[in-house]
C-alpha cells in the first residue's frame, strides 16, 4: 500500500491516471487474442478500470484525483460502453472523433492538454500515463518541468515493443502490464449473425402516431395505466430510433440481453416517457413491457429468434 505523500504546499499529494484507450485496447487485443480491430473483442471496461485504480493505489504515493479515459466515437456520439464508463465514480471520459476509416482524431491533443493543465495548476504530483505514442513526449517534458513525476505504463507486447523509445526514456518510471493482468477483462466477440435489412428512417417515422392513454371520466377514480400494446410499440420505436441514430454496432454491444446497463435502461425510460407524454414510473409492469418491446425490435434487427419471457 502506498504511503500518503504531501506536496510543496503541505496538502495531501494526488495523482491522476490518463489512459489512451486506443493504445490500451489495441495492444491488449493483439497480445491476448491476436486481434487487429476492436470489433473482434469485448472489454469489461468497468472491471478493468477498477483493476487499474487498485494497481495505481499500490504503487503511486498520494490519493487518486481521477481516471481520465480517452477514447473516440463517430461524431463524438458516445457508445453504450462509453456511456456506462462515464457513470463510474472518479472517471472522466474524453472523446475524440472516429472517422470513416476507424482512425481516432483529436485524442492525443486532449491527453497532452490535460497532462499539461494538471501539472501547471499543481493538481497532481504524479501521473500514470498509459500510452505509447511519441507525440506524448512534449507534454511529459512540460509536466515534469512543473514538478510532476510521470509513471509510464505499457501493455506487454507479443514481441519487440509497442511504445515509442523516446517516451520510455523521458518517463520517470516505466512498468509493463502483463498479459495475465489484462486477460480477465478481454474476451473474443461472438461471431456476427445474418441480419435483415433495416427500414429507412422515412419508413420508420412517416405517419407514426402514439395512441393516447385512456383517461377516466371526470369524478371517477381509477388506477388504469398505459396499455401493454401501446408501451411495447413505443419500446420498439425507441429501439429502431437508436439503431438509426446510434448505429447497429453500438446496439449490438447490448446483446445478448435481456438485461440493460442501468444508464441505458434509464435512457430508454426517458425516451419512452417523451413519446407517451407522461410518466411510466408509477407502473412497474409498464417498464417490463417497454423492455419487451425494445428487445423484440433488437432481436429482429439481428435475426435472433429469442423469445421474451415477461408475457
Amino acid at each position: 500500500m502506498a504511503v500518503p505523500d504531501f506536496n510543496a504546499h503541505g496538502m495531501t499529494a494526488k495523482y491522476a491516471v490518463l489512459v489512451d484507450v486506443g493504445y490500451l485496447y489495441a495492444a491488449a487485443g493483439e497480445v491476448l487474442l491476436g486481434a487487429k480491430e476492436r470489433k473482434e473483442y469485448r472489454v469489461a471496461a468497468d472491471e478493468l478500470i477498477q483493476a487499474l485504480q487498485k494497481h495505481a493505489l499500490e504503487r503511486i504515493p498520494g490519493e487518486l484525483l481521477r481516471v481520465y479515459w480517452y477514447d473516440a466515437a463517430r461524431d463524438r456520439v458516445p457508445t453504450v460502453d462509453q456511456r456506462v464508463i462515464a457513470q463510474l465514480p472518479w472517471v472522466k471520459v474524453r472523446l475524440g472523433n472516429l472517422n470513416a476509416r476507424g482512425q481516432q482524431k483529436g485524442v492525443d491533443a486532449q491527453i497532452r492538454s490535460d497532462l499539461e493543465a494538471l501539472a501547471r495548476h499543481h493538481a497532481v504530483s504524479d501521473t500514470v500515463l498509459i500510452a505509447g505514442d511519441e507525440d506524448m513526449v512534449p507534454a511529459v517534458e512540460a509536466a515534469q518541468a512543473y514538478g510532476v513525476r510521470i509513471h509510464l505504463w505499457g501493455v506487454e507486447p507479443p514481441f519487440g515493443t509497442n511504445q515509442a523509445e523516446r517516451l520510455v526514456w523521458e518517463s520517470d518510471t516505466v512498468e509493463i502490464l502483463s498479459a495475465d493482468f489484462l486477460r480477465p477483462y478481454f474476451n473474443r466477440a461472438p461471431v456476427p449473425v445474418a441480419v435483415t435489412p433495416a427500414p429507412s428512417p422515412a419508413q420508420v417515422f412517416a405517419g407514426r402516431t402514439v395512441k393516447p392513454v385512456p383517461k377516466a371520466p371526470i369524478g371517477q377514480v381509477t388506477k388504469l395505466g398505459p396499455s401493454r400494446p401501446n408501451v411495447e410499440e413505443v419500446g420498439e420505436h425507441v429501439a429502431q430510433k437508436w439503431i438509426l441514430t446510434r448505429g447497429r454496432d453500438n446496439i449490438r454491444d447490448l446483446l445478448p440481453g435481456p438485461l440493460l446497463p442501468t444508464v441505458i435502461d434509464t435512457e430508454l425510460l426517458i425516451e419512452a416517457e417523451k413519446e407517451l407524454g407522461h410518466s411510466l414510473r408509477p407502473y412497474p409492469e409498464a417498464r417490463v413491457w417497454l423492455r419487451d418491446g425494445f428487445w423484440a425490435r433488437v432481436y429482429r434487427e439481428f435475426d435472433l429468434g429469442v423469445g421474451i419471457s415477461s408475457k
